[in-house]
């Protein structure tokens, strides 16, 4: 270890470095790509990590959303064409029969799937809007980003208070800048309603940020819908097996409503917890291609280092036979190769890690405040850093083993006859 910090050591190294400097240059660009291309793209995968947890962060993942259809097979006497409506009563059923599921969120809904929006009114202004009729634990499915006031709770639901949550397009519409929103009055559909609550869009609701929620019975009261509901939510606990209790759940309905079992078109459905697994598997993929593609490139950055140092000892053969029959030993020798690899591997690796960094700074400056593409944050955490380094340094190491012990096989006499 004493060569280490020997001055004419470094020395020779440098010597050595001046002589070639582009082919010594080339060497340093073919590691420093290697660890460049890993940190960039490890972080870049991390990126796209974040940002769908990110924008997935408000939704029950594990969740289906579920409507009636019309039946495409006869089934007790019922023809086939005959239109299903859900019921409230069905949520209570699917809750019973089947434990993997932790909430169901029933629904309704003005002015989607075709039917005429609300008319809201305040003061001279006049606009229409998506209408929803909701329970308290839709907040549980879908985070409501409340800007200001409070979401529905079950005192509305109880009472059928005529209370009203607005988005924030509501707001932006129907009330003037410095106005007070909660607390003052709306008309919808010719009911004066008091707004409790204002919220923004996430990105990820299905209502966006013009729309409007009431108490699930109040809707029900104002739009005679009686036990009628429009669709429902699902959430099943996160070990729950999705895809099996999404068919169960139609199983459920389709006894219920008395529809043949091998109807697939009575329910429509949407498996958001499958969508969601996709994703993540495709997240998943993206870094094992990032850890694979990253470290072979590293490999290959440093078997270069090996091949370079090869050609420099051929050259240097008659210099390392003048330093053999002035008394240098083969541990010497050997050391003054594999120094100089693991220098040269270590100066590429920092300045791979550093241009690397740069470039997940310059992305999340670009993307990290994007809501049309899921890029959070990318980084790379310094106890993977810090083991690049090592493994650099670790394989520049074997690696200048080759060549050094290729130095400390040249016998004096034969390098001196070198030409």
């Amino acid at each position: 270890m004493k060569f280490i910090f020997d001055k004419d050591s470094w020395q020779e190294i440098f010597g050595s470095i001046k002589k070639s400097k582009l082919r010594t240059a080339i060497t340093i660009l073919g590691v420093l790509w290697g660890i460049f291309l890993f940190i960039t793209l490890l972080g870049s995968a991390r990126g796209m990590e974040n940002g769908f947890d990110k924008n997935f962060k408000n939704l029950a993942t594990n969740s289906i959303f579920l409507w009636a259809q019309s039946t495409s097979m006869p089934n007790k006497g019922f023809q086939r064409g005959r239109q299903l409506r859900l019921k409230i009563q069905d949520v209570d059923a699917i809750k019973r029969q089947i434990p993997e599921i932790a909430f169901v969120a029933p629904r309704n809904v003005q002015g989607v799937f075709g039917g005429p929006p609300a008319t809201v009114k305040r003061k001279t202004n006049s606009k229409t809007y998506k209408l929803f009729g909701d329970y308290p634990i839709l907040d549980n499915v879908n985070k409501v980003k409340i800007l200001e006031g409070r979401f529905i709770n079950m005192n509305d639901i109880e009472d059928e208070k005529k209370v009203c949550i607005i988005g924030e397009k509501v707001v932006d519409e129907l009330f003037e800048k410095d106005e007070q929103v909660v607390g003052s009055y709306v008309e919808i559909n010719g009911s004066f309603f008091q707004v409790v609550g204002a919220y923004k869009d996430n990105q990820t609701s299905f209502e966006g940020d013009d729309s409007i929620y009431m108490p699930f019975s109040t809707f029900r009261k104002i739009n005679n819908t009686g036990d009628n509901i429009g669709w429902m939510v699902i959430a099943a606990h996160k070990d729950a097996d999705i895809t099996q209790v999404e068919k169960d759940v139609k199983t459920v309905l389709k006894r219920r409503h008395n529809v043949h079992l091998e109807d697939k078109r009575a329910f429509g459905s949407f498996n958001f917890g499958e969508m969601f697994s996709r994703i993540t598997g495709f997240v998943k993929g993206i870094k094992f291609l990032t850890w694979f593609v990253g470290i072979a490139t590293l490999i290959a950055g440093v078997i270069a280092i090996g091949s370079i140092l090869l050609i420099t000892v051929k050259e240097r053969t008659k210099e390392i036979g003048i330093r053999r029959a002035l008394g240098a030993t083969p541990s010497k020798v050997r050391g003054q190769i594999v120094l100089e690899s693991v220098f040269l591997t270590l100066i590429a690796g920092v300045l791979g890690i550093i241009f690397g960094g740069l470039v997940l700074m310059g992305l999340n400056a670009a993307f990290g405040d994007s809501d049309s593409f899921p890029f959070v944050n990318p980084a790379v955490s310094i106890p993977i850093a810090m083991g690049a380094v090592i493994a650099l340094v670790t394989f520049g190491s074997l690696i200048g083993m080759i060549p050094a012990q290729r130095a400390v096989s040249i016998r004096p006499i034969e390098a001196l006859r070198e030409e």
